[in-house]
């Protein structure tokens, strides 16, 4: 399942970004997610990823993870893709 995840870095880790992302993505890894794209962002968010999850558990651990380690906080969200929003919307059709 495809995740959108919106961040925010924490002020002790903003200028510490090799080290952030280093355990991001080792924890990533041992979760078995795998990132897509990432994009910096200017506005309420500082970062925008796609990620790819084995499951919704394994985002919801990394998400309460990345918090409890202080590196910021995210939020995240499935992503569906056009096939599967077309096959909702017959279904809720009906």
């Amino acid at each position: 399942m495809k995740y959108v995840l919106l961040g925010n870095l924490s002020p002790e880790y903003a200028s510490k970004q090799t080290e952030r992302v280093g355990k991001a993505k080792a924890k990533l890894d041992k979760l078995g997610i795998k990132i897509e794209s990432i994009h910096y962002t200017q506005g309420y968010y500082d970062f925008v990823d796609i990620v790819d999850a084995p499951n919704a558990e394994a985002m919801l651990a990394f998400s309460v993870w990345y918090s409890a380690q202080h590196l910021g906080r995210i939020q995240s969200m499935p992503a569906f893709d056009a096939k599967s929003f077309e096959t909702a919307i017959k279904d809720a059709v009906g």
